[in-house]
């Protein structure tokens, strides 16, 4: 299979240039939206889909959500936010160099972490335990409810009224829910397929079964790519490990000496942009030449095909597989589970505990639209819509609320 650049000089055009593959998804070919629209004058179905996630609430509320929940002592860290736009910019670089569509690639990776809690991971396992017994939590599922239901911008429909393509990416952001008998894949095994899930299937089927298009496989990589690269990024900045203890990852380290023996006796700074740059390229560069193989080898003939694969088509190499697997084994003890981090960790898991609690006991205590109706809800509905409202709401947001109605509020520095 010739390389993208490759077909793009044959005819004559400049790089960098749009190249589409025939397995890529066409906006024109889509199928389309649960609420049929007109169509746009001057923006395709996967345009519009950007558009409408870029301009939606719960996207703005990224701005003051917590990536990685770290002490943010400065304006330097990464924000929900900051990450969103990382993994869109790589999502987009993938896509082009594949022949995928771009928009669509794009918008898949704005959308996919809008169902995330305030304070990081840490709000995400706090709520999950809130909500045993009612269904769980998964945030891939709360962002389905927000851009099917919870969104109210629109006078014809709740939600975003997103295309299918888009839908479809969002909920198999990691992999197929279903084996081919029906079952639930491992992931789901225990808990089953999310309620929120489960309901919109009812009313559009979205092919839980199949793996997703390659635009969805390009954007879940980005994701990954973001998550190490900023992760370290971050990490360093904040003093929680430096680039002696990387050196325990081969591929880091290799990295570093690459960086020392171009720029010997370079400031710490700068070495850790280098670092941070080449982390990045080469696993790009990894996801690009392996799918490459994997394309020429399952030659498929139109989108669909990348859907019936019988496994994914966009992938890391084996090397940087095992590279990610170790950046992630260095990063869980080092940062996310650092003894400085700990204490704020378990701060912010009680505020969000102690607000469930509350609006539990009491949810006229939530917002007029939030409370109204919530006493004669059962109690699966009233937990869930509970979980809507504080997984929507931002870090600062939910100190505030805490503030509000107890006497006590950590600080969560």
């Amino acid at each position: 299979m010739p390389h993208p650049q490759d077909i793009e000089f044959e005819h004559g055009r400049e790089p960098g240039e749009r190249w589409r593959a025939p397995y890529a998804c066409r906006s024109s070919l889509s199928r389309g939206r649960l609420v049929v629209e007109p169509g746009s004058a001057t923006r395709n179905q996967f345009q519009r889909d950007r558009d409408r996630i870029i301009h939606s609430t719960a996207f703005r509320r990224l701005k003051h959500k917590t990536q990685v929940f770290v002490s943010h002592e400065g304006d330097h860290f990464r924000t929900r936010l900051t990450h969103t736009i990382e993994v869109a910019q790589i999502a987009r670089a993938l896509a082009r160099a594949l022949g995928l569509d771009e928009d669509l690639a794009e918008a898949l990776a704005l959308a996919h972490d809008l169902g995330h809690t305030p304070f990081g991971h840490t709000g995400e396992d706090a709520l999950e335990e809130c909500m045993e017994g009612f269904g769980g939590f998964d945030h891939n599922a709360q962002t389905l409810r927000i851009v099917t239901r919870l969104e109210r911008r629109y006078a014809g429909f709740d939600g975003l009224n997103l295309t299918w393509e888009t839908l479809e990416g969002l909920v198999k952001h990691n992999g197929p829910l279903l084996l081919a008998d029906g079952s639930p894949t491992a992931r789901y095994a225990k808990n089953g397929i999310p309620a929120a899930i489960v309901e919109y299937q009812g009313k559009q089927d979205l092919w839980l079964a199949s793996y997703a298009s390659a635009e969805a496989q390009a954007a879940a990589l980005a994701d990954d790519i973001a998550y190490n690269a900023h992760d370290i990024d971050d990490g360093l900045r904040a003093g929680l490990f430096g680039h002696a203890e990387l050196r325990v990852v081969p591929f880091l380290a290799g990295l570093l000496d690459e960086i020392e023996a171009l720029h010997p006796g370079l400031e710490t700074a700068r070495a850790t942009n280098e670092l941070v740059r080449r982390v990045i390229t080469r696993f790009v560069e990894g996801v690009i030449g392996e799918s490459q193989a994997r394309l020429a080898e399952l030659a498929p003939a139109d989108a669909d095909a990348i859907r019936r694969a019988p496994g994914p088509v966009i992938a890391f190499p084996e090397a940087i597989e095992q590279a990610d697997r170790e950046i992630k084994a260095f990063l869980y003890p080092n940062m996310y589970r650092h003894a400085r981090i700990a204490p704020i960790r378990s701060d912010a898991a009680q505020v969000v505990r102690d607000l469930f609690a509350r609006f539990s006991a009491e949810p006229g205590l939530m917002p007029a639209d939030w409370a109204a109706g919530c006493e004669s809800l059962d109690a699966h509905r009233r937990a869930r819509r509970i979980a809507d409202y504080i997984a929507g709401m931002t870090d600062w947001y939910a100190l505030d609320e805490h503030r509000r109605l107890f006497d006590a509020t950590p600080s969560l520095r």
